[in-house]
């Protein structure tokens, strides 16, 4: 591991990526770091990774999906199903934060102009031009649907971020496009990702599908995953993710695989 009692000092906030800059001289060597190997039981296949090289992107979960008086609910889903994975991401990710995986959340949150979406983003939640679509105001609380730093696009109060957590905008079903989430993976030297949040067949899915295109080896924890749309799209999701773009698994196959 890179020396931090000699001259000069680190440059990169990544453990394993950094560098180290003197008056004279810069070390681009990557630093030694010790490897958390563990093998978590998932279909198809068991996976064996390094925790040293492993963050959780948790995908979505906040008041307006899955929340009363939250965006879904006002339009008349079933937020509820959203709420299943509250339970499960309560008891992992304590055990994850104790074994240094960073936490990332991936909330959509727009633009208060909305200047970056085109119309086809718009026209996909507000169809007849008419009715509480992207940054509308929410009935209950005048909250903007989806907007960057509102009630609607905060974590929900159970899960509440911690102040190590990485907090990530997306204003697309997938996590990836235009923003820097690649770049911050990139920089913490992470190499798997477990994906949790919702929608399972939608916003979860492309974000991992994506991750999957990028190179990285992903796996889904089914029951911190959820969503509202029909069982079938459950289904077909899952047998994707196994077939197509990585491996399925649960909370507890990952709690039980920690070392602590």
């Amino acid at each position: 591991m890179q020396n931090e009692h000699r001259p000069g000092g680190p440059l990169g906030v990544g453990k394993t990526t950094r560098w180290w800059a003197t008056k004279d001289n810069v070390d681009m060597t990557l630093p030694e770091v010790q490897s958390v190997v563990t093998t978590i039981p998932a279909q198809p296949q068991s996976v064996t990774l390094d925790l040293a090289r492993t963050a959780i992107v948790i995908i979505d979960m906040q008041n307006d999906f899955c929340t009363k008086d939250g965006w879904v609910d006002v339009i008349g889903g079933d937020y509820t199903h959203d709420r299943a994975p509250i339970a499960p991401l309560q008891a992992l990710l304590p055990k994850l934060r104790d074994n240094d995986v960073p936490v990332i959340w991936v909330n959509w949150g727009n633009r208060p102009d909305l200047m970056n979406m085109p119309p086809n983003q718009i026209h996909l939640y507000k169809n007849s031009g008419e009715g509480i679509g992207l940054g509308d105001p929410l009935p209950a609380n005048g909250a903007p649907v989806l907007q960057k730093d509102s009630w609607a696009a905060a974590v929900v109060d159970e899960l509440a971020p911690h102040p190590e957590d990485i907090m990530v905008d997306k204003h697309r079903i997938s996590g990836f496009w235009d923003t820097p989430l690649d770049s911050i993976l990139k920089n913490l030297g992470v190499r798997s990702i477990l994906f949790a949040g919702v929608n399972t067949d939608q916003c979860v899915l492309h974000s991992l599908t994506d991750a999957n295109f990028l190179g990285y080896g992903c796996l889904m924890v089914e029951d911190c995953c959820a969503t509202s749309s029909p069982d079938f799209c459950t289904e077909a999701t899952i047998w994707n993710v196994k077939k197509c773009f990585g491996f399925v698994c649960s909370s507890q196959d990952v709690i039980a695989a920690l070392p602590k």
